[in-house]
């Protein structure tokens, strides 16, 4: 049943037989939700913008950075009006993850190919922040031996054990049950991110005033063939994308919000927010550190040692960094959980090894409750992780792989395609066709940039 605009104005709380789940507290505000975005956005993405922006250029890069905010921000509102049903504010059918929501609108088929764009996504993103976190470790480290050798010793040291430490803090972290459980480490690493972006801006800004003069050129880093500037641009974009989609865990998120006001509203209003801050913060970032590097910037601005002094800033930088990757580690993560852990109790419902929960009390510590399954399918998901990002330690070349392949089908092809059928768009009108244009062309650009970083994979691997 569709509420009338009178009814909406009037909203009545669901009773229990309406409402699927009605004894979950939502207690989700504006600002826990902008924490939760900021966390997720705002990762290692921010720290490749100055070297995309260095493929680009300066008119091409900063375009680029508000084009891509400004497509994922008229995405998330579409998908916004998706967790709910058939009323996008008051629909007692309530969806609480990205996949569900598909499935309501589009059927399983549908679901079902969603479900592998949205579990590789967030699957990736964890190889990704793992890798990010040892070359932030890694960087510490390096740092502090600059400082004691000189700029031109050899300060040369592995990933492995550093991505064999994160792994480890994950294991243990991964045993918080839901979302719902992580949202102080949430808004803790949103802190950390607002602080190594500042950290990194600042840097920039004072290499640009020692230099005297801005870096870079308007069509960016020269090359020796025209073949290679187009997998670099290609690359650029695909780091590009996956700096910005979040719409993977926007459902999870907009399921913590109380109401009222309606979620969806609410949702609009935190996703706008942390977009238009996200994005200044990848111009500033960006901007200073191409100008202050020109055509030398590094992969990772904080890690690839064009700053070198002062290096107790450099070391709190990363260690900002490796804080933030934490915790958005579990944010990506969580709805992977949820999702297995949920289909494999509806298997077997009777079991009481996947069902049970214990509850234990260590020595000094507060009580916490376990559960066999989600001890082992987490233990296997970290491990899984960690030995991936070993494996392929690039970290230019695996955030553009990840963004090219998420970017198109999760933050425009499936939203557009549920908003249509939930708000009854007939075909060939105005609305529908722009909206079909609009996903077109976004699926020519994403596939673009991950066949440009699959090249960049495949010859950093030769290399």
């Amino acid at each position: 049943m569709v509420l009338s605009s009178a009814d909406k104005n009037h909203e009545t709380p669901l009773l229990p037989e309406q409402d699927p789940e009605p004894f979950i507290k939502r207690t989700g505000t504006l600002w826990t939700a902008v924490a939760h975005i900021i966390t997720g956005v705002i990762g290692s993405g921010v720290l490749s913008l100055a070297w995309s922006m260095a493929q680009l250029g300066w008119i091409a890069g900063p375009l680029a950075m508000v084009i891509f905010a400004s497509v994922t921000l008229f995405a998330t509102f579409l998908l916004c009006d998706c967790h709910r049903s058939p009323d996008p504010e008051y629909g007692p059918g309530r969806n609480r993850s990205y996949l569900e929501a598909v499935d309501m609108c589009l059927g399983k088929t549908n679901a079902w190919a969603c479900s592998f764009f949205v579990h590789v996504g967030l699957y990736g993103t964890a190889i990704a922040y793992t890798v990010t976190s040892a070359i932030s470790m890694r960087a510490i480290q390096k740092s502090n031996c600059y400082h004691r050798e000189g700029h031109e010793a050899a300060c040369e040291y592995s990933d492995t054990y550093y991505m064999l430490i994160f792994g480890a803090v994950q294991l243990i972290l991964s045993q918080a049950p839901d979302f719902h459980n992580i949202q102080s480490l949430s808004v803790i690493a949103a802190v950390m991110s607002f602080a190594y972006s500042f950290i990194g801006f600042g840097l920039g800004v004072a290499k640009v005033i020692g230099n005297g003069f801005v870096m870079g050129s308007f069509s960016g880093v020269s090359t020796t063939t025209s073949i290679e500037k187009m997998w670099l641009v290609a690359q650029a974009l695909g780091d590009i994308a996956f700096a910005y989609p979040y719409s993977l865990i926007l459902i999870e998120i907009q399921d913590t919000l109380k109401s009222p006001p309606p979620a969806n509203q609410t949702m609009k209003k935190a996703s706008t927010m942390s977009i238009i801050t996200t994005t200044i913060f990848y111009l500033f970032c960006g901007g200073f550190g191409y100008a202050a590097f020109g055509d030398n910037t590094p992969g990772n601005l904080l890690t690839g040692f064009g700053f070198y002094e002062p290096y107790w800033l450099i070391d709190l930088a990363n260690t900002f960094i490796v804080i933030h990757l934490v915790g958005g580690y579990q944010v990506y993560s969580q709805p992977i959980f949820a999702h297995f852990e949920k289909w494999i109790c509806e298997k077997f419902p009777e079991n009481g090894f996947l069902n049970n929960e214990f509850f234990l009390k260590p020595p000094l510590m507060p009580a916490f409750r376990w559960n066999p399954l989600r001890l082992c399918f987490r233990t296997v998901y970290v491990v899984s992780v960690t030995a991936i990002a070993m494996s392929f330690p690039y970290f230019n070349q695996v955030l553009g792989v990840i963004g090219g392949v998420i970017f198109w089908p999760l933050t425009i092809y499936f939203p557009v395609e549920m908003y249509l059928k939930q708000m009854n768009i007939e075909a060939w009108t105005r609305k529908w066709v722009m909206l079909r244009v609009f996903s077109y062309v976004c699926f020519i650009v994403s596939t673009f940039g991950l066949v440009g970083s699959i090249q960049g994979i495949i010859s950093a691997k030769l290399s």
